[in-house]
C-alpha cells in the first residue's frame, strides 16, 4: 500500500491513544508463563503483538479474547514442545522468545523477512545463552536461529546492553524459573533503560522478585519462582503518540490525545517535554495531552537514549525549527527494522530537509519556512519510518507518496485513520 500524504495547515480534534505495544507483549508474555489464568484489558492490536499472540498460542497458552480483553491460560515453565515458530518481523517478540524457546529440547525461529527482521543481530542474546548450556544454530547471529534447550541452568550469566535491551529483558523473563539462582551482569553499556524499568514493573506485577542495583548493570535473580496469574490493565501508547504529537506541533491544531500517565515508565513520554523544549504550546495533565500548534518551533539538544521510539517523530518536527537540532546517543537506532539514522535520513533529504548524520547522531538544520516535497519515498518496512515521514509530508509544500506505507500497522494500525480523523488529507492506495 502506498500512502499519499498532502500538506494540510490545521488539525484539530480529540483521539484516544492506542494502547501500548510494549506492555501489551510483556503481558501477554508473563501471562503465558504463569500457571493459570490472566485477563489483560485494553490489549494493543499490531503486528508485534499479534504475533506475541500467535507464538504464545502455538506455545501452549489458551487464549480467549473479546473487544475488551483478552484472557490467558499460561504453560508456565513447560511450553510446547515445537518444531518451528515465526515471529513475523517482530524483533522485540524473537528476543524474549528465543530465551522461552530455551525450555524446549529443539526450536527454530524461521526467517520470514530477509530484508528486515532477518538483517538483524542477536550475537549478544546468543552468547548468553550459551553461558547457560544451550547450544544455538544461526546465521552469523541472524535467522534462522535454532534452539536446542531442554535444561537451560542459572548461576553468573554476562550480556551486553549496547546494541538493545531487549536481550535483557529476555534473560529476566526466564531465569525466575530455572531451578538454581542467577546473577546477571550487563557489559558495556545499556541502551534504553528505561525499557528495562517497564520489564522490571511487569514483573513485580506478577508476583517475580529481582534485586536490580541501582545503575540497572547487576540482577540478583531468585530461582523455582512461579508467575502469579493476574489482571492487567495496559496504558496508552507513547512511541505511536509522538507521531501524532509531532504532526500537531508542525501545523496550525488543537489536538488532545487522551489516556497518556504522567506518571508512566515508557521513556517516550519524554517527547512531551522534548516538544515544550522546542517551544510546542502543549499541557500534559489528567492523562491527556493538549497541543495547540502555530508552526513556530526552536531548535534543541536532546538525549535520544531516554525516548528511543520517538526520536524519529521528534526529529521530522525539528526538520521544520529555527535552527539546528542535536539528537544524540542513538547509535541504537540503527540496529532496528532498518538503519534508522542513514536510511531515514536518505528520504528526509529527498523530502528537502537538511540533516547530517554521525555514528550516534542525527543532526537537523531546520527550515521553518517547510520543505518542498513532492517526492516519492521508501520506508524501508519501518513503521517509526512511515510515521516520521509522514509527519514531513504534512508540512511540505507538495506532500509525499510513502511506499509500503501498510508496515505502520506493526505498532499502530490505526495511525493513517487517527490523522484523518483530525484533519489530515491522505490517499491510501492499495498497490
Amino acid at each position: 500500500m502506498k500512502a499519499i500524504i498532502k500538506p494540510v495547515e490545521r488539525l484539530q480534534g480529540e483521539i484516544n491513544a492506542l494502547s501500548s505495544k510494549n506492555y501489551t507483549t510483556r503481558y501477554l508474555l508473563i501471562a503465558a508463563l504463569a500457571e493459570g489464568t490472566s485477563t489483560i484489558y485494553y490489549p494493543a492490536h499490531s503486528e508485534d503483538s499479534d504475533a506475541m499472540r500467535r507464538c504464545i498460542r502455538d506455545l501452549g497458552a489458551i487464549i480467549e479474547e473479546d473487544d475488551e480483553k483478552i484472557t490467558i491460560t499460561g504453560f508456565g515453565r513447560h511450553p510446547k514442545d515445537i518444531k518451528e515458530l515465526n515471529v513475523g518481523n517482530a524483533g522485540a517478540v524473537l528476543r524474549f522468545l528465543m530465551s522461552i524457546a530455551s525450555f524446549c529440547s529443539n526450536l527454530t525461529f524461521v526467517n520470514s523477512y530477509p530484508h528486515s527482521l532477518g538483517k538483524r543481530p542477536h550475537h549478544d542474546l546468543i552468547d548468553s545463552l550459551k553461558q547457560m548450556g544451550i547450544k544455538i544454530q544461526h546465521n552469523e547471529g541472524k535467522l534462522p536461529i535454532t534452539i536446542d534447550g531442554g535444561h537451560p541452568r542459572g548461576g553468573k550469566i554476562t550480556v551486553s546492553g549496547n546494541v538493545s535491551s531487549q536481550f535483557l529483558s529476555s534473560l529476566l523473563f526466564m531465569c525466575p524459573l530455572l531451578e538454581e539462582d542467577s546473577e546477571i551482569e550487563v557489559l558495556h553499556d545499556l541502551k534504553s533503560k528505561v525499557i528495562i524499568g517497564q520489564t522490571l514493573e511487569v514483573l513485580a506485577q506478577a508476583g517475580i522478585q529481582v534485586e536490580a542495583s541501582a545503575d540497572l548493570m547487576h540482577y540478583q535473580i531468585k530461582g523455582n519462582q512461579s508467575y502469579s496469574a493476574q489482571k492487567y490493565v495496559v496504558q496508552g501508547d507513547y512511541p505511536g503518540s509522538a507521531a501524532i504529537l509531532a504532526a500537531a506541533a508542525v501545523t496550525h491544531s488543537d489536538v488532545k490525545i487522551f489516556r497518556l500517565p504522567e506518571q508512566s515508565k515508557q521513556g517516550e513520554r519524554a517527547v512531551v517535554d522534548v516538544l515544550k523544549a522546542m517551544g510546542v504550546n502543549i499541557v500534559h495533565e489528567n492523562g491527556t495531552v493538549h497541543v495547540l500548534g502555530n508552526q513556530v518551533l526552536k531548535a534543541g539538544e536532546f538525549d535520544g537514549d531516554h525516548f528511543t521510539d520517538g526520536v524519529l517523530a521528534m526529529v521530522a518536527a525539528a526538520v521544520f525549527a529555527e535552527g539546528t537540532s542535536r539528537f544524540y546517543n542513538v547509535e541504537n537506532l540503527r540496529y532496528k527494522e532498518c538503519d534508522r539514522i542513514t536510511d531515514f535520513l536518505r528520504e528526509l533529504r529527498k523530502a528537502g530537509a537538511d540533516v547530517e548524520e554521525k555514528q550516534s547522531e542525527i543532526i537537523v538544520h531546520g527550515k521553518p519556512n517547510g520543505v518542498s516535497g513532492g517526492v516519492e519515498i521508501d520506508a524501508h518496512f519501518d513503521h517509526r519510518v512511515i510515521m516520521a515521514l509522514t509527519v514531513v509530508g504534512l508540512r511540505s509544500k507538495q506532500g509525499l507518496v510513502i511506499h509500503d506505507a501498510h508496515h505502520v500497522a506493526k505498532s499502530y494500525p490505526q495511525y493513517f485513520k487517527h490523522l484523518l480523523a483530525l484533519g489530515a488529507e491522505i490517499e491510501l492506495i492499495e498497490d
